[in-house]
């Protein structure tokens, strides 16, 4: 068996389960919520698989290097760290409707490259043949994720909190009986974002040793560090608000989801759309 093999049904999977996730929000009926659940920890245990996989075929055509190198890499462990993150808070929390909002990003990501990426496993570039590689990646990527899960959760709490203030719709009616109550998204919105914005630091961090190991200075104002910065700001105003200004509800379910805006502009719109140190980040 294969990496790629391994992939596709990952990718099979995680469309399932948000398939099934979406007719547990119309049904309300809990088994479908545990099998959506389940499928997708198959994807995410399928998925695991398949990232070791490749990272034992890159040594063994003697390349040797973590599957984190180019965007096809990069974006399946994107996807992967969503469901994984997602996967936590539903152990701790089970507000499976959750998945209806969350898995379709890791579905995109995987959808996106096993369809539309070149897939070959490339020799390192001089400047990502560092240890560094892998810190830095791993913690900014965890990061991305639960800003990821934030996100979805912002948009159901938008929803939800939309739909209180209507008059024209009874108290848990529709498809928004499944739904936490507000203050729970609103929680755990904040909760997400707060794994998040210390696994960003890092990832920033470890990001500017790894620029002076490989260029000779912590921060040169590439475009990638400059957008990396804005994203850290943006959820350290959101902390700030929150913690100093009380700040809840829409203005913090807007400022996640722009937050993660932004944290896609830094990883896809920075690689694909404007040159600099990272651009091999595109490839």
């Amino acid at each position: 068996m294969t990496s790629s093999l391994l992939f596709n049904i990952t990718t099979f999977a995680y469309l399932i389960s948000m398939l099934v996730f979406f007719v547990f929000l119309a049904s309300r009926a809990s088994a479908l919520g545990t099998a959506a659940m389940i499928t997708a920890y198959f994807g995410l245990l399928a998925q695991t698989v398949a990232i070791g996989l490749r990272w034992k075929e890159s040594y063994d055509i003697g390349v040797g290097h973590a599957p984190l190198s180019n965007l096809y890499e990069s974006v399946v462990f994107f996807s992967w760290t969503i469901v994984l993150i997602y996967a936590l808070i539903d152990v701790k929390y089970k507000y499976r409707v959750i998945g209806a909002f969350v898995m379709p990003f890791a579905l995109l990501g995987m959808a996106w490259a096993q369809l539309g990426m070149n897939n070959a496993i490339e020799p390192l570039v001089p400047a990502l043949q560092s240890n560094w590689l892998l810190y830095h990646v791993v913690t900014c990527f965890l990061g991305y994720a639960a800003f990821a899960v934030a996100c979805g959760i912002s948009i159901m709490y938008l929803i939800k909190a939309g739909s209180e203030q209507s008059a024209d719709t009874p108290a848990g009616s529709g498809l928004l009986f499944m739904f936490p109550p507000i203050r729970v998204l609103d929680d755990l919105n904040y909760r997400a974002i707060m794994i998040g914005f210390p696994l960003l630091t890092l990832g920033i961090i470890t990001g500017a040793a790894w620029a002076n190991y490989a260029w000779g200075t912590y921060w040169s104002w590439d475009p990638k560090e400059t957008w990396s910065l804005i994203v850290w700001f943006v959820y350290a105003a959101f902390l700030h608000a929150r913690i100093t200004k009380g700040w809840v509800g829409k203005r913090a379910a807007w400022l996640s989801i722009i937050g993660f805006a932004a944290t896609i502009f830094c990883y896809l719109g920075v690689n694909l759309f404007l040159s600099g140190l990272h651009s091999y980040g595109g490839k």
